[in-house]
Formats: C-alpha cells, structure tokens, sequence
C-alpha cells in the first residue's frame, strides 16, 4: 500500500483531534508534590472535596473537572495498579463507585457517564502513582466550541456548590439506607 493511499484512508476516518491546552498544567505538574488521593485520605472532607469516605476507599470530586460533578474514586491504601488491590479494596471501591454514581443520578440527572481508570502516564494518567476510577456525568450538548476556539471549559457551577449538593445527597443516601 502506498503512503498516499494511507493518507486518503486517514484522511476519510471519523476519528477527529480535539484540542485540550488547558488540561497540560494538570499532566505535568511534577511528581514531586504529595499523592492528592493521600493527602485527602489523611485530611479533611471539606478542604479536599471528599464527598464520600468508607472502610477502604475515598471519593473526592476532581478540582481540574471535565464536567461538573466529576468525581474520582480511589482506594485509601497508596497503589499504582488495580491488580495490587485486595478483594476488600476492589468490592468497597466498586460499592462506593455505585452509591457515588447514585448520588450523581438523584442530584444531578445525567444522561449518561464517562467512568474510567488511565493506569500509567502514557494512557493518561494525572496521578500514576495511586490508582483511581473517573466517573464523569454527561448530558446531551455538554460540550461547546468554547474549549476550541477560546482555551476555555464553561463550567455550569462552580466547585463548592458541586461539593455541598453531592456530598448532602451522598450523606442523605447514607442515613436513608
């Protein structure tokens, strides 16, 4: 197959580059500073965002969010890899991710999520070091040209209201169990 016919078969995929400039001071922020997931683990909910805290794991929204209400689930114990979770770790990780994503539905309304692990730098990982699930509410029309042609994400509310409605629905969902 010759170049030029790659090149035309490229060119006639659907698979489109979006442009996301903003999201670098997050990648590369250094290693150097604490793991996010530990120090939330050892400090408090509210100056952390910890919306839902259980035996093994924490959930805590994401302060560089894709979307409102995007919350990261990650195991209290300080591991790169899901295979190095105990089967304690995995099934409370999993409970938590589904009352988080209950909360989410009774809050917020989604049509529907982004839920996902990046293991290692390379697939995307912001935090490589301890492993963690996004979970990420979408809804029709979510996104907008505005990332595109100003460098800019339009966020609908701001953190700390986010902070305040998932974490009363979490805690009410707690206390309704």
């Amino acid at each position: 197959m010759s170049y030029s016919s790659v090149v035309r078969i490229m060119s006639e995929q659907t698979l489109k580059i979006l442009w996301a400039p903003w999201r670098m001071s997050y990648v590369v922020r250094g290693s150097a500073e604490e793991c996010i997931f530990c120090k939330a683990v050892r400090g408090g909910d509210e100056e952390n965002y910890v919306v839902l805290r259980s035996g093994h794991t924490i959930a805590m929204l994401n302060i560089f969010p894709y979307n409102t209400a995007h919350v990261m689930v990650a195991p209290a114990r300080h591991v790169a890899r899901i295979e190095q979770l105990t089967r304690e770790e995995v099934l409370d990780l999993f409970e938590v991710l589904s009352k988080i994503i209950k909360a989410i539905d009774a809050e917020y309304v989604p049509q529907g999520y982004n839920i996902g692990v990046n293991m290692g730098k390379v697939a995307g990982a912001g935090v490589e070091s301890h492993i963690h699930v996004h979970v990420v509410p979408r809804w029709l029309g979510d996104t907008n040209f505005m990332p595109v042609i100003a460098g800019t994400k339009v966020m609908p509310e701001d953190l700390r209201s986010t902070y305040t409605r998932l974490r009363s629905r979490v805690l009410s969902q707690e206390i309704t169990r």
